[in-house]
């Protein structure tokens, strides 16, 4: 019998997300389509408060294309969508989520007995993640013919500068009217340096977890960090998100302290750059536990760190917190910042996942990783694959790509240290 080292660590704290993400959905049903609360619908990175402050109950349909992902429902949707007039090759979460509605099904039914999506009352989105949101919560408006509100956010910045915050203030406070009319509820300043501080409580939280990536062996991994950073999108700025990471933050530094891993035999630690490929995260996550590879970070599940949010200055940090988000910055901030987190998480590899359909998270591109290699002197591996459309996915290629790169790392860890 293998003892408790030799087997991966679960988290037991997945059995209270599970709870905690029933009883979020289950609101969502019972505000969508009353007249007592209004529903919004919100791109991950909002921000958000301002909509929980005007009292609406929050919708972030790119939750629910992961779901359509890691489902893998999104192959038979997708086509649906490019029959109403969408490209194949935009963001593949607009098309499997559009085609999901267009079908009239939807995965919550199956994990939250859910009928369909939430219709949304008011639409607000913010492209500094994604430039195709806009026109995706677009489709909605004119299906339901209801508002659509939003942020054009600065793209490519080396630095956030106060013209670009101010900017992105004034946008903000402009879209206030719409919300108080759909909402019927009047704006209200403490009420949202409320819930910033909420929100920055969340992330304070949220960067804890993460920072676990620096133990070894590592407690929890990227394909870990994919699920548990769930309340970190949907329930910031709601104490809901305070309790569950406060629960599993507990249990993260029990298992440190028993010696517990992720990955037991922990040999090799990997960075991933990119989008997850969600209708694969278990055959990644097997793959790199059999070749005792942990890969312990990533640039995806730090995008819902908001370090800025200052409940003094809510409008102020909300916009700031919004522009130093990965996505909008230049190559070489991006290259800084992932350096720091291979330092800080003693990491001997980084893979590029290129995902086919979503540009805006694909960083290899660009000559990125051949930089990278030069300046830090570790191997980079490119992944060709996509976030939903796994029809752009090889798994025999991927997993022989990945098994020669950790022979590469085994290699290079030789060299270094002979004997």
């Amino acid at each position: 019998m293998k003892s408790l080292r030799e087997n991966p660590l679960r988290l037991q704290s997945t059995k209270k997300l599970k709870a905690v993400m029933q009883r979020y959905f289950l609101r969502l049903e019972e505000a969508s389509g009353t007249k007592r609360r209004k529903v919004a619908w919100c791109s991950s990175i909002g921000p958000c408060e301002l909509l929980i402050a005007m009292g609406f109950e929050v919708y972030y349909p790119e939750n629910h294309a992961a779901l359509l992902g890691a489902t893998r429902r999104s192959t038979e949707m997708i086509p649906l969508a490019v029959a109403a007039g969408y490209s194949a090759d935009i963001c593949s979460y607009l098309t499997s989520d559009v085609g999901a509605f267009l079908k009239g099904v939807t995965p919550l039914s199956e994990a939250y007995g859910m009928k369909s999506v939430p219709k949304a009352d008011v639409l607000f989105f913010n492209n500094n993640q994604c430039r195709e949101v806009q026109d995706w919560f677009m489709f909605y408006a004119r299906q339901w013919r209801v508002p659509i509100v939003g942020v054009n956010s600065p793209r490519v910045l080396d630095e956030v500068k106060d013209s670009h915050i101010r900017d992105v203030v004034s946008q903000l406070k402009d879209v206030i009217p719409t919300l108080e009319e759909v909402s019927g509820n009047k704006f209200d300043m403490d009420r949202l340096k409320e819930v910033v501080r909420l929100s920055k409580d969340c992330t304070i939280r949220w960067r804890k977890v993460l920072e676990f990536s620096g133990c070894t062996p590592v407690p929890m991994t990227f394909f870990d960090h994919c699920i548990h950073m769930a309340p970190a999108v949907i329930l910031r700025g709601k104490p809901e998100a305070l309790d569950y990471y406060d629960t599993l933050l507990a249990e993260l530094e029990q298992a440190v302290e028993d010696g517990l891993a992720a990955v037991p035999g922990e040999r090799h630690r990997l960075y991933w750059d990119g989008m997850p490929i969600w209708g694969r995260l278990r055959m990644l996550s097997d793959q790199m536990r059999d070749l005792k590879t942990a890969v312990v970070a990533s640039t995806y599940c730090n995008s819902w760190i908001f370090d800025p949010l200052d409940p003094d200055r809510p409008f102020e940090s909300m916009a700031r917190a919004s522009l130093e988000c990965f996505n909008v910055r230049s190559e070489g901030f991006k290259e800084s910042y992932i350096e720091q987190w291979i330092e800080f998480c003693n990491v001997q590899g980084i893979i590029f996942h290129d995902a086919k359909t979503c540009p805006y998270n694909t960083n290899s591109r660009f000559a990125m990783p051949s930089r990278l290699n030069a300046e830090l002197g570790i191997p980079t591996l490119i992944i060709d694959g996509d976030l939903n459309d796994l029809r752009c996915f090889s798994e025999a290629q991927t997993k022989t790509n990945i098994e020669a790169f950790v022979e590469q790392l085994q290699e290079m860890v030789k060299t270094r240290f002979p004997g």
